[in-house]
Parts: C-alpha cells; structure tokens; sequence
C-alpha cells in the first residue's frame, strides 16, 4: 500500500518538494556561506536556485532575482566573467517579460565591461546589438541615439553586420515597409542564425509597422 501512487501525484510531489527544497535553502545556506566569507559558493548557490526556478518551476522573476544575487556576489569577489554571465541571463529574461529599461542598463553594463578585453571585446557587438533591439521596440528615435552612442563608445560595431541590420530595420520601419524588413531579417539570419530570443524581439518590433503579416518569412 506504501508503494501505491495517485495517478498525476508524483510530478505535483517533485514540484511541491522542489519549490520546497529551494525556499528553504535559500535563506540558512546563504546566510552561512556569507558569514564564512565564501561568497563564491554563495553565488553558484543562487545559480543552482534560479535553474531550478528557470526550468522545473517556470518562475522567470524568481530566476532573475537570484542570477541578480549570484551577480552581486561575483562582483564582491571581482568575478566579473561570472557576473557577467548571471547579469547576461537576467537581461536575456527582463526583455522576454517586457521589462525593456532594466535589459537594456544590462547589456550596455556588459558591452561596456568587454569592449576593453582583447578576449572578449568580440561579444560587445552582441550586447550592443541586444540593446539596440530593446530600444526599438520601445521607441524608434531611441533606437537611432542609442546605435549612434554604441557606435562611438565601440567602432568595431559601427562596421558589424548587426549594426547594418538595426540600420536597414530603422530605414524600413520609419518606411512602414514590411517587405523590407522581413527582407532584412532573411538575409541576416541566411549568414547568421537567429536564435528564439532575436526571432521574439524582432517580431516585437515587425508588429509595430502597418500592415504586418505576423511573422518573418
């Protein structure tokens, strides 16, 4: 009888004693890691707590609250590769919820903590390219100052196909061209694929222009 199961109890169970597991530990192990000064496993505690919040519970705010935390306690310890990592997810979830200013002071922090590595100044572009995103769908005018700000803070994306991209989109949205813009998007994503994120943000924007279709193709 012991061993007897309810029918759809035992994902309930998991969930419940998931959500459970991270609540309850959150609060007892952080303060004992802090206390010992061990910040670092305190923030790949947070990281282990927004994974689990990401993908079992499905609970974005709390995800991002604890990649801010983890962040935090990277910083502390001048981590700034794994900070950056966590402020990277918690940009990447802000824009997804529609929370454009926070995703935007994020990947400009990012952008700007990496254009001066000879390692990483390579990603700028991208950060700089997700901001500009943010901006546009926000306002069309804010997007212009924005690429004309990153591209004097950063040169090399003045030339990046990203920046020819946001170029082409601004000269088809003010157009309310939608062909264009699609056009744009397709010939981009033939040399660089799109992942989900982009593919989102763009139809956020492609939706603003008269007359659009819905989608990409």
């Amino acid at each position: 009888m012991r061993s007897a199961r309810v029918p759809g109890s035992t994902c309930s169970c998991r969930t419940n004693w998931t959500q459970l597991l991270a609540s309850s530990t959150q609060g007892t192990l952080t303060r004992r890691l802090i206390l010992r000064g061990r910040f670092t496993i305190a923030a790949k505690h947070h990281i282990t707590i927004a994974e689990v919040y990401e993908s079992e519970l499905v609970d974005i705010e709390k995800a991002i609250a604890h990649y801010e935390q983890a962040a935090d306690y990277y910083k502390g310890e001048e981590s700034n590769s794994s900070a950056n990592k966590c402020l990277l997810k918690v940009g990447h979830y802000s824009a997804q919820l529609e929370q454009y200013p926070k995703a935007i002071e994020i990947y400009e922090q990012v952008a700007t903590n990496t254009m001066d590595n000879p390692l990483l100044k390579y990603n700028a572009k991208e950060y700089f390219f997700k901001a500009s995103l943010c901006h546009f769908i926000v306002d069309e005018l804010n997007a212009k100052l924005a690429i004309e700000k990153y591209e004097e803070m950063f040169p090399a994306f003045a030339d990046s196909r990203e920046c020819k991209l946001l170029k082409k989109l601004l000269d088809a949205h003010e157009e309310q061209n939608c062909e264009a813009f699609t056009e744009a998007v397709k010939e981009f994503d033939s040399i660089s694929r799109l992942d989900q994120w982009l593919t989102t943000m763009l139809l956020r924007i492609k939706k603003t222009i008269q007359g659009d279709a819905g989608d990409l193709k």
